[in-house]
């Protein structure tokens, strides 16, 4: 009884470790593909920029491999939004993302609900801004009620057409709000 007790607890054992094991390889594989893959992909010769923001997210509790993937997520429209400009994308994308992580730690959201609204964001749908809890509901005359705002605040003027300025937006009011910096 005791020679069968000892097998099924290394059987067990074994089924843990090989489930443990299988779990970091799916993560390696993961991170290979958004945080050399995508990146490589989408920022080209910025994507050494884009890997320093990456590793320097860690800072603010970002895994490589979520700022990597949210990075991924919404490169391409803010390469469009800055006229192919890879640096200028991965800047915009870097902030946001330390914005998102910001606004979770200080309003107490859920970091998927507020990533799921800047995903939204770069489809120009507006109807989860409210997850920000910044004031402003969630639609696209609350959004351009914000960039006015914004506008107020910087003297900069915002295109709701263009995700660069929506982030950059939304960044400025949550500065005035105190809001930036808090995750790090």
């Amino acid at each position: 009884a005791a020679k069968a007790g000892l097998a099924a607890a290394a059987a067990g054992i074994g089924a843990v470790l090989t489930s443990v094991v299988k779990g970091a390889m799916d993560e390696g594989a993961k991170l290979q593909q958004s945080y050399f893959g995508g990146l490589d992909t989408l920022y080209g010769d910025a994507a050494d920029k884009a890997r320093e923001y990456a590793d320097a997210a860690a800072s603010a509790g970002i895994s490589m491999n979520t700022f990597s993937e949210q990075a991924v997520s919404f490169g391409a429209a803010l390469k469009k939004a800055y006229k192919g400009d890879a640096t200028k994308a991965i800047e915009a994308a870097n902030t946001a993302i330390l914005d998102m992580a910001d606004n979770s730690a200080k309003m107490g959201t859920n970091i998927t609900s507020v990533q799921d609204a800047y995903a939204g964001f770069a489809k120009q749908n507006y109807t989860m801004l409210d997850n920000l809890k910044l004031g402003y509901g969630g639609t696209k005359t609350e959004m351009e009620r914000l960039l006015k705002d914004a506008e107020k605040l910087s003297g900069q003027e915002y295109n709701i057409d263009n995700l660069g300025d929506v982030y950059e937006a939304i960044h400025v009011i949550q500065q005035d709000l105190g809001l930036t910096g808090v995750a790090a």
